[in-house]
């Protein structure tokens, strides 16, 4: 990192530590370049037991996936679960698809997951996004804020 960066953001978080309030879930406009998330360390907590609990037995314990390709159709004609830690096609989906998907299941998309509506509270949703977000570079994590991710 270049020395007017390192100051740039040494500046923006002695700024943001002496501001009266910040954001519990900032919008991608006051998403920084340094890297700061829409969420925060205690909901990548709280989603790693929701995602072992509902989604790591299709979508691996580090939502890796646990098929070696995703793309390919299963021979019931459905696709297997995609991973979700930044290799596969979730960081092309803003976050209020992903809650779709959460909340409907996967048939519309051609797979087979269940929709979890009613089985997870609207914080479990996200806290399980931060958990599988987590595991994005921050480019990946990048390119998503570009394509209106937080929406």
């Amino acid at each position: 990192m270049n020395p007017s960066r390192c100051l740039i953001l040494l500046f923006t978080l002695l700024c943001a530590a002496c501001s009266e309030s910040q954001p519990t879930n900032p919008s991608a406009d006051n998403l920084s370049l340094a890297g700061e998330r829409w969420y925060s360390d205690e909901q990548v907590a709280a989603g790693a037991l929701v995602f072992q609990q509902n989604c790591a037995v299709c979508h691996g314990a580090s939502a890796q996936g646990t098929v070696e390709d995703w793309r390919e159709r299963l021979p019931d004609g459905s696709f297997p679960p995609p991973p979700l830690d930044g290799s596969a096609h979730a960081w092309h989906h803003p976050r209020s698809l992903l809650i779709q998907v959460i909340n409907e299941g996967g048939a519309e998309f051609g797979g087979k997951m269940p929709g979890f509506d009613s089985a997870l509270a609207q914080d479990e949703k996200l806290a399980a996004i931060a958990y599988f977000q987590d595991f994005w570079s921050d480019e990946i994590y990048a390119n998503w804020l570009q394509m209106g991710g937080v929406n």
